[in-house]
């Protein structure tokens, strides 16, 4: 089966007129405090503040704005542990048409009751038995439904490519083009179409996905040159970069323009999640935070340099909130 063609930067230029005056255009924020605290410059992208809390919404609405409802009297499907999920049920509402979700049964309960409330019918499942992709595909067929995939899609990707443009052309009104972008990376759809974005706009600035340490399917992938898998479904607080492995399509984006993976720790990330709410006055979610993470632990040097970060979103359970600031052992 030949895949479908890879996105160009005039696919995320497409999206970002398709999403307009929907999605939010969020701005780019800069803190002092953090500057010294990694000795640069760092240009904050903060996604929490996207419409349902993370960037997922500018993908989901650029592939689902442009299907036959006619073709599709089940609506659309998808399966995610949350972000996409909400971004999807909210997308599908817009454009009128139902939408099924599966979701993991022990997602955040924030991110179910969010893509309930936005009209969505969830199905859960679970995560280390069954085969969620496997279900949605069931549903797909018997209720002659769209799939919507989380990341390996052209349209999401040029989707989540308008976070890298827009970061991109605030970063030059400014006059602070980064050196380098960093980005949250679970299946590859935000930092493959940022990639995108960012080497077409200013083609020396390094990109760089960062996984949490125990899910470096990407990073393994790029040393063998070919998509790794991760061990385990779960594992980490991470919830929303848990995914199996690297898409097909956002791989052979990645291969091509990243400089490279960075791995953080659950516990960095917990400082990080503390930094952004201390400092930043942001709440934002583990899978949300790694690139800060991999700046305030020393993963990634910034020293001289100007870094953009994208915060990519801020679902989380205010109990699980709450255990992150109070528990500093």
């Amino acid at each position: 089966m030949i895949s479908p063609s890879l996105p160009v930067f005039d696919d995320i230029t497409a999206a970002a007129q398709r999403i307009e005056g929907l999605a939010v255009k969020t701005p780019l924020l800069e803190s002092q405090i953090l500057n010294d605290r990694v000795s640069g410059r760092v240009l904050i992208k903060p996604e929490n503040l996207q419409r349902m809390g993370a960037f997922k919404f500018r993908g989901a609405y650029n592939m689902i704005s442009r299907l036959n409802a006619d073709e599709w009297p089940g609506g659309v499907t998808t399966c995610s542990s949350g972000n996409h999920a909400q971004g999807v049920a909210e997308a599908a509402r817009l454009c009128g048409l139902p939408a099924t979700i599966v979701m993991p049964a022990d997602a955040p309960s924030l991110k179910l009751e969010r893509t309930r409330r936005a009209g969505a019918e969830v199905i859960t499942y679970d995560r280390d038995n069954e085969d969620r992709e496997a279900i949605a595909a069931r549903i797909a067929e018997e209720r002659v439904a769209k799939f919507i995939p989380p990341y390996n899609s052209p349209d999401i990707i040029a989707g989540q490519g308008t976070v890298g443009a827009e970061l991109m052309r605030d970063a030059v009104e400014r006059g602070a083009e980064p050196d380098a972008v960093l980005a949250p990376c679970g299946g590859g759809g935000l930092v493959s179409g940022v990639a995108l974005a960012v080497k077409h706009l200013h083609p020396e600035a390094e990109v760089w996905a960062v996984e949490p340490e125990a899910f470096d399917d990407l990073a393994r992938s790029l040393e063998s040159g070919q998509r790794e898998c991760n061990a385990s479904n779960s594992g980490s607080i991470c919830d929303a970069l848990l995914s199996p492995t690297p898409g097909e399509l956002t791989f052979q984006i990645i291969q091509q323009l990243l400089a490279g993976a960075l791995l953080v720790s659950d516990d960095e990330v917990r400082e990080a999640i503390r930094f952004a709410f201390e400092e930043l006055k942001l709440v934002v979610e583990p899978g949300g935070a790694v690139a800060l993470a991999a700046l305030l632990s020393g993963r990634f040097k910034a020293d001289g340099r100007t870094v953009a970060i994208i915060l990519s979103g801020g679902n989380i359970d205010g109990a699980h909130f709450a255990r992150i600031l109070t528990d500093t052992d």
